[in-house]
């Protein structure tokens, strides 16, 4: 049974909520990315409530959540915010599973870095800490090493939207005009759209979010902050993501030392064109992180997946 409310930010913005599976069982809150909204996990959701309390919800600017207007309330500070009252809300002081794909995941690294006691566990797909992004980037450029500049060089390529996206005007234009690239985009990895992705609040929903963009890359790429987290970690890679590059992965396990990495062979929307192994992997590192029961196999794979820093 799915059950939808809206939860009350402070500031005033209203956040649509939606749940499955028993309330009693532990807490996976999956945030969507952009330019989506949490229909996204429709079938990631299905799976994972036969297990846990499934909680998404539409981040403000997307769906049917409020989009407040201009750039500044789309900055970190306020996305924390609404992150909170979500989690006041559905867990109280229950620390909650937290499961993020694209900017859903960017916000969740910062979540696990500046309010760690509030989650259990966190996978992170497609969308990489950026102020780890920031650091990686000037230690590859600073480097000798050709393969590091490569690397470098390489993730600037998949990242050539971020600068257009922040310029005025004409983003905004493109989208009220040519949405439909979006679902070429969609197309071109596998993803055949369905009721309720791509969302009919589509173009509106690019247009406002443009503001995370414009409120946090520049700050947090140039002048990255020293971010760790003790949460646990898993990171699933998808290795034909056209946006972020794999080798964004390099050095994390210092800033998460209890750290998994996931790898497939996939396009930037796997939770649309995987849902499955998305599920299994989410509920396979959250069973390890409540300590409950594995298979054999699962126990292998999870180990496999560890990573330790280096000594």
């Amino acid at each position: 049974m799915v059950r939808d409310e809206v939860v009350t930010a402070p500031g005033g913005v209203r956040l649509a909520v939606r749940r499955q599976g028993d309330p009693s069982r532990p807490i996976v809150l999956l945030v969507h990315g952009y330019p989506d909204t949490n229909a996204v996990w429709d079938e990631v959701a299905e799976a994972l409530a036969e297990h846990f309390h499934v909680v998404r919800y539409d981040v403000r600017g997307a769906g049917d959540s409020s989009r407040p207007a201009g750039v500044e309330p789309y900055a970190f500070e306020h996305l924390m915010t609404d992150l909170g009252a979500v989690l006041d809300a559905v867990a109280g002081d229950r620390r909650v599973h937290l499961a993020g794909h694209d900017w859903g995941s960017i916000q969740g690294w910062e979540a696990v870095c500046t309010m760690p006691g509030r989650f259990a566990s966190f996978t992170s797909i497609s969308g990489p800490c950026l102020d780890h992004v920031g650091h990686w980037m000037r230690a590859r450029l600073a480097g000798r090493s050709l393969r590091g500049r490569r690397q470098a060089a390489g993730q600037a390529l998949r990242s050539w939207y971020i600068a257009f996206f922040r310029a005025p005007v004409l983003p905004e234009a493109v989208w009220r005009v040519g949405g439909w690239f979006f679902t070429t985009a969609l197309r071109g990895e596998g993803v055949r759209p369905r009721p309720g992705h791509p969302a009919r609040t589509l173009t509106r929903d690019a247009v406002a979010g443009l503001g995370l963009y414009r409120a946090n890359m520049r700050e947090r790429l140039r002048n990255p902050r020293d971010r760790r987290t003790d949460v646990p970690v898993q990171v699933i890679v998808p290795t034909r993501d056209l946006f972020v590059s794999p080798h964004l992965v390099g050095g994390l396990a210092e800033r998460a030392p209890d750290l998994s990495l996931r790898t497939l062979r996939a396009g930037h929307w796997v939770p649309r064109t995987h849902p499955g192994l998305i599920a299994r992997w989410i509920r396979e590192h959250v069973t390890r992180v409540e300590g409950g029961p594995l298979t054999d196999d699962e126990r292998r794979s999870l180990e496999r997946a560890r990573v330790r820093p280096r000594p």
